[in-house]
């Protein structure tokens, strides 16, 4: 058994081989590092310029829209695939959500309830826009940003939220 922990959320995921993703934030398998190198983005204390706090603000109120909603279609969804999906999708946001936080020194604010549709396919639908807002504005966000793990974090949420889009099109 071998430690890896995740450069992006920190976390540590204990097993034979290193994962194909991190199992808490979803980063892509070249964040996930031997415990021994791993130097994790939330640990690194950096200033933040006005730019990346605007814009680690607006990811938090994203994410954790995100969380509420994917928490809301699992309460809905008509099979427990679909069900144990969206909750996971629901994890994963909150994580993001929790890292925002972590590099901007805030605690992780109280989750509130949104609305979401009965209908699966409508529910589908509804990802596949939150997933391509985000991963067009993590994009932007990652060129805006000065700081190189305000990039690296920006980065590694595009390709998250661009995986979660590839996930829910398996459904359509």
């Amino acid at each position: 058994m071998k430690t890896y922990i995740c450069q992006i959320c920190g976390d540590a995921y204990i097993g034979e081989d290193r994962p194909s993703e991190c199992p808490f934030c979803g980063a892509q398998h070249h964040f996930i590092k031997d415990g021994s190198e791993a130097r994790p983005i939330v640990n690194d204390k950096i200033e933040l310029s006005e730019i990346s706090k605007k814009n680690l603000e607006e990811t938090l109120g994203l994410e954790m829209k995100a969380n509420a909603i994917y928490l809301c279609m699992a309460g809905k969804a008509d099979n427990y695939e679909r069900k144990a999906m969206y909750k996971r999708l629901a994890k994963v946001e909150l994580e993001h959500a929790n890292i925002a936080c972590k590099l901007m020194g805030i605690a992780l604010p109280q989750a509130g309830t949104e609305p979401c549709s009965e209908d699966d396919v409508e529910n589908f639908q509804k990802t596949i826009e939150l997933e391509e807002h985000a991963t067009n504005l993590y994009a932007q966000f990652a060129k805006a940003a000065t700081e190189q793990n305000i990039k690296i974090f920006f980065t590694a949420l595009m390709q998250v939220e661009a995986d979660h889009i590839k996930l829910i099109k398996n459904y359509l």
